[in-house]
């Protein structure tokens, strides 16, 4: 079970984020500098009780219309070997010292749990408190995938794709979109998703897809 600790961090995640975001080829800012701000999200464990695996969600308003984006963490004591090019950044945490942050996508630890998400053999946790379920983030799997233990990852304008040798996708959605009128549809061909809701500006909940897997058939 992961601890969630009252403590300081410098920089923030949310002053990591204005940094990264631009390089990503999902941002839809432009040249203007992120106004990120924090709109929901969920964490999951690590089995070892090592690394942070948390998803957050953010909101943009640097543009004329805000957009918002899911961002999976995770949070390391030390570098991750091979993954200099997934280093979000390094922050200082009051209690746990230097920590590495790295995009999530590109590190196996926080695939596995997704995955485990969706075939139900792990529960998602709340954002901001030890030890609770998060119930607003919903998984579903009607295939029995193997791990991901051996796969590639690349980035679009709407999201990532994260594919095994074998032909297995799983696809997480950055740019978030809400359901209309609150009628969720699951992902067409898809064996497997994780939907999830998030505070808009107006401040009013949204719920939409987060990630989808897809066979190896049909991704």
């Amino acid at each position: 079970m992961a601890v969630i600790h009252n403590t300081t961090l410098t920089p923030t995640k949310l002053e990591l984020l204005t940094s990264w975001l631009p390089s990503r080829p999902w941002y839809r800012g432009g040249a203007a500098e992120p106004e990120p701000a924090k709109a929901g999200g969920f964490r999951l464990d690590d089995p070892r009780g090592e690394v942070g695996i948390e998803f957050i969600v953010v909101t943009d308003t640097c543009g004329p219309q805000p957009t918002t984006y899911l961002v999976p963490l995770t949070y390391r004591g030390a570098p991750l070997e091979g993954a200099e090019h997934a280093l979000v950044g390094t922050m200082e945490h009051g209690v746990l010292g230097r920590r590495w942050a790295y995009d999530g996508c590109h590190d196996a630890v926080l695939v596995d749990q997704l995955v485990a998400l969706i075939q139900g053999r792990v529960q998602a946790q709340d954002q901001n408190h030890s030890d609770v379920p998060d119930r607003e983030v919903v998984a579903s799997g009607t295939g029995d995938v193997s791990l991901f233990t051996d796969f590639t990852t690349a980035d679009d304008q709407e999201g990532t794709a994260l594919t095994t040798p074998q032909g297995t996708t799983l696809r997480l959605h950055r740019v978030l979109q809400p359901a209309p009128d609150g009628l969720f549809v699951p992902p067409q061909g898809a064996i497997g998703h994780v939907t999830g809701s998030w505070q808009t500006p107006d401040g009013t909940r949204a719920q939409g897809v987060f990630a989808a897997l897809h066979g190896a058939d049909q991704a």
